[in-house]
C-alpha cells in the first residue's frame, strides 16, 4: 500500500506539497497539484482520516440537523446542493438523527453533538416556528453554524434564506395587475419565519392596491397537500369567494385538487400561483415564485466553510422570481 513518502517520491515533491494538496491549502502551482493528484490516483492512495484530522485540528465533516425529511420536495434539492460544495472541497456529511438510550429520549443539546461527532461545522435547515433561545448555547459557542431560512447570526453563526418578502409581492401584484381583488392566501403554520415574511408581502401589496385585507380569507396550515386541499374545501363553501389564491406551492397543488375535484376549474374559475417552484409544480402547470432550492444548499455550504476558515460570514439573501404557466388569468369588472 502506497504511503505519502511514495507520492511524494513518484510526483519528485516534498512530503509537505503533498500534504498540501490532500488538505486544499494555497501555494501550490497548479500543474504540481494535478501531477500529485494524478499519482495519488494511480496508486489508489488515500490519505487516513485520522492521521489527516490530527494534522489539521479538522474532521473534514459537515454536520445537518434536521427536523424534517431530507426526501420532501423542497429539502431534497437543498441538500444536493450543499452535497456538491462539500464534496468539492473534500468535506463527509453527517445526518444527525435523534438519540435514543435505554429506551428513554435524551434530548442533547445541539453544540454538545456536534462536538461529540467532531464535526467542523453544521447546517441547521428545516427548524420553521421554534423557540429561539433552543439555539442559544450553540450561538454563544465555536461551533461554525448556518441556518437556513431562520436570520440568527452569532460570533461563529449566520444564515441563508431567500427574499420571502418580496417574492410574495411579486406574486400577489401579479394578480392584482390581472384584475384580481379577492385574493386569499394559504401560507404555512403561523409563526414560521418564512410564512410570516411572505403574508407581510402579501398585505403590503394589498395597501398598495387599496384592497380591503379580509382574515376569513387566510389559512395557516402544515405544510402538506392535504392541509392545502382542506383549506381550499371551505374557501368553496364561503358564500363570497376569492377570484384568485396564493399559496406555497404544495399547498397550491392541495388546492388545485380540490377546486377540481369539486367539478370547479383552474383557471376559469379560480387563479392559483404558488411559491417555491418545486418539482411537481411543473407537472400541475402551476404559475409561481421560484427560488433557487439549489442554491440555498450551495450557498449554506459555502458560507459554513466560511466561518470554519474564519472568512467573510455576512447573511445570503437570495433572489426570487416569477414563472408564469397556466393558474393565472386576467377578470375584468
Amino acid at each position: 500500500m502506497a504511503t505519502i513518502n511514495d507520492i511524494a517520491k513518484l510526483a519528485k515533491v516534498s512530503k509537505a506539497t503533498v500534504s498540501k494538496v490532500i488538505n486544499q491549502h494555497p501555494g501550490v502551482k497548479e500543474e504540481t497539484k494535478k501531477k500529485v493528484l494524478r499519482i495519488m490516483k494511480q496508486n489508489n492512495y488515500w490519505p487516513n482520516s485520522v492521521a489527516r484530522s490530527l494534522s489539521t485540528h479538522k474532521s473534514y465533516t459537515i454536520g445537518i440537523f434536521d427536523p424534517g425529511r431530507l426526501n420532501n420536495f423542497f429539502f431534497r434539492e437543498v441538500f444536493e446542493g450543499i452535497e456538491r460544495v462539500c464534496g468539492d472541497k473534500g468535506y463527509d456529511i453527517l445526518y444527525f438523527t435523534d438519540k435514543k438510550w435505554d429506551g428513554s429520549w435524551v434530548d442533547f443539546g445541539y453544540t454538545e453533538i456536534s462536538k461529540n461527532r467532531s464535526v467542523d461545522g453544521v447546517i441547521m435547515m428545516g427548524f420553521g416556528r421554534v423557540e429561539t433561545s433552543k439555539f442559544d448555547a450553540l450561538l454563544a459557542s465555536d461551533m461554525p453554524t448556518v441556518f437556513i431560512d431562520l436570520d440568527l447570526v452569532g460570533k461563529n453563526a449566520s444564515y441563508v434564506t431567500s427574499d420571502n418578502f418580496n417574492g410574495a409581492k411579486t406574486a400577489v401584484r401579479y394578480l392584482c395587475q390581472l384584475g384580481h381583488e379577492k385574493i386569499a392566501m394559504i401560507t404555512g403554520p403561523n409563526g414560521f419565519k418564512v410564512a410570516r415574511e411572505r403574508f407581510s408581502g402579501f398585505q403590503s401589496v394589498l395597501d398598495e392596491f387599496e384592497i380591503s385585507y379580509n382574515p376569513d380569507w387566510v389559512f395557516y396550515c402544515q405544510y402538506q397537500l392535504e392541509a392545502g386541499y382542506e383549506a381550499m374545501k371551505k374557501i368553496l363553501k364561503m358564500r363570497e369567494k376569492p377570484t384568485a389564491i396564493f399559496a406555497e406551492d404544495i399547498l397550491a397543488i392541495g388546492a388545485i385538487r380540490a377546486i377540481r375535484d369539486h367539478g370547479f376549474s383552474v383557471p376559469e374559475d379560480f387563479s392559483i400561483i404558488g411559491f417555491d417552484d418545486i418539482e411537481l409544480s411543473e407537472h400541475y402547470d402551476l404559475t409561481t415564485i421560484r427560488q433557487d432550492k439549489y442554491m440555498l444548499g450551495v450557498s449554506a455550504a459555502e458560507l459554513v466553510l466560511k466561518i470554519i476558515n474564519k472568512k467573510n460570514s455576512a447573511p445570503v439573501i437570495l433572489k426570487t422570481g416569477l414563472v408564469k404557466r397556466a393558474t393565472c388569468r386576467r377578470i375584468t369588472g
